[in-house]
């Protein structure tokens, strides 16, 4: 694929996720995908469990790409995340409050499908929900 429809690919995507479209979204994804997070690598099937599971956490999260730049099969981006929390994530009971943070995403596509996916959500996020004392 061109570096044009990587991006447009990408795009798709985040449309995706604005509209809860987690089957569209998991069809994009090859059988050997791994997610990079900061705590360790993800698989398709841990992401399958975990995805309700985020979006039920924050059900009006809404991403916006604020960046984007490609080169051969990967996109690099920074997409801001909107969000009240409103159900348990990491461990964290639902505190209510509102969250925007500006995350980088690294994607790596090969054939029209995601294989990697490296997420470094910045630490505002655990900031933003209490849990992080150097506020």
């Amino acid at each position: 694929m061109s570096v044009k429809e990587n991006k447009a690919l990408v795009r798709r995507v985040v449309e995706f996720w604005n509209n809860r479209d987690l089957d569209a979204f998991f069809r994009i994804l090859a059988p050997e995908y791994v997610e990079h997070l900061p705590t360790g690598d993800v698989t398709l099937e841990q992401l399958r469990q975990f995805a309700p599971r985020f979006f039920a956490a924050f059900p009006d999260i809404h991403f916006t790409i604020e960046q984007m730049v490609a080169e051969g099969g990967k996109v690099a981006l920074m997409v801001n995340w909107k969000a009240t929390h409103r159900g348990e994530y990491m461990g964290i009971p639902a505190t209510g409050k509102k969250i925007d943070i500006s995350v980088a995403y690294i994607i790596k596509i090969v054939g029209g499908r995601w294989v990697e996916f490296w997420n470094v959500t910045d630490t505002r996020l655990a900031q933003q929900l209490g849990v992080n004392p150097k506020q």
